[in-house]
Parts: structure tokens; C-alpha cells; sequence
């Protein structure tokens, strides 16, 4: 019994051919994509890896997750380092200013001197030094907070006010800073 393309045989018999011929086309198609997705795969994992992505993605989270932790707690460190720092730092000599200048209104060339020496919560020493001819005299006096333990010379008070605002001369001073002369021997006289 032969069996024609036109009677119900032979129709089922073309179309399981056809199904036949769109799942291959189908494995074909999948077939290309699944190499692709290993290419892919390789590229991340590296050619001998015997790690799906799940698991490399898995670990890659848990090593963004240590190298997280690291850098908080190296930042947690390196606050309380830097802390401990600005805390020493408070203590040093930050401001400082130096007058010259003559002490007896003699031409001898600005040999008198008073510098101040204070730290950021303003307070330091405040040295002087007379010269004259024959001698030197030097003086020193304590400051805490920017008011000094005795009255200040003008000059000496220049050299703190001059400290205090980092060590620029005012407008219209002598150049460099230098009090001008005239200053008198009133640090002489005061005493330490």
C-alpha cells in the first residue's frame, strides 16, 4: 500500500519532517549561542577555570566585601592617627616674628632685637635682646593666650602682634618688618 503526499499519511509525514528540520535550525542557533556564552565565559573566568559565573560572581562579592571592610577599618586607623597628630602639633613654635631695631636711638644698625615664639593657642615666649656698645642684655617674658605675664615693650608687642598674624608686616612698617627707630630703651628699663 503506497502512500500519496495528498492523503493524511503522508501530509503528517511532511510535517514532522518540517518540525524536524525548525529544531534543528533551532539546536543550530543555540548551539552558536552557548559557544558564544563560553567565549564569553572564558574571557572572565580564564581558559582552565572549573568555576561557573555564579560562583566567580559569588566570589568576586565576598573579596569586594573583605577589601571593604580593610579599607574602613585602615580609614578608622588613620583618623585616629591623624588626630594624635593635630594634637602634637598644637604644642610646636607655629608663629614667629622678629622686630629689629635701636634701642638708643644710635646709628648702630638695628642690633636690638625682640621675637616672639607662640604656638596656635597663642602662647610662647617673647625674647628680647638690648645691645648697646658695651653690653647686651637679654629678657624674656612668658605669654599665654596672647597676653603676656608682664607689660611688653612697644616692640615686643609688635613682634607677638606680627607672630600672631603669621608674620607679615603691617602696612606702611619699616621693610622686613623692622620696628622702625625710636623705640627707646623701655624694655632696658622694665626688667625680666
Amino acid at each position: 500500500m503506497a502512500a500519496s503526499i495528498t492523503d493524511t499519511q503522508g501530509i503528517l509525514a511532511i510535517a514532522a519532517g518540517a518540525v524536524a528540520l525548525v529544531a534543528l535550525v533551532a539546536c543550530a542557533a543555540l548551539s552558536a549561542s552557548v559557544r558564544r556564552l563560553r567565549r564569553a565565559q572564558r574571557l572572565v573566568l580564564g581558559e582552565h577555570r572549573k568555576q561557573d559565573v555564579v560562583a566567580h560572581a559569588a566570589a568576586m562579592q565576598e573579596a569586594f566585601s573583605d577589601l571593604y571592610a580593610y579599607v574602613q577599618d585602615m580609614a578608622t586607623r588613620l583618623d585616629g592617627r591623624l588626630g594624635r597628630a593635630e594634637l602634637t602639633l598644637r604644642g610646636r613654635l607655629g608663629h614667629r616674628a622678629l622686630v629689629r631695631y635701636d634701642a638708643y636711638n644710635e646709628l648702630s644698625g638695628q642690633q636690638s632685637m625682640s621675637i616672639a615664639l607662640l604656638d596656635d593657642e597663642r602662647s610662647g615666649i617673647v625674647l628680647t635682646c638690648i645691645h648697646h656698645r658695651d653690653q647686651a642684655r637679654v629678657y624674656g617674658k612668658q605669654v599665654h593666650g596672647g597676653r603676656a605675664e608682664l607689660e611688653l615693650s612697644p616692640e615686643e608687642a609688635e613682634a607677638v602682634r606680627l607672630a600672631l598674624a603669621d608674620g607679615s608686616p603691617p602696612s606702611g612698617a619699616h621693610p622686613e618688618g623692622h620696628w622702625q627707630a625710636g623705640g627707646g630703651p623701655a624694655a632696658d628699663e622694665q626688667g625680666a
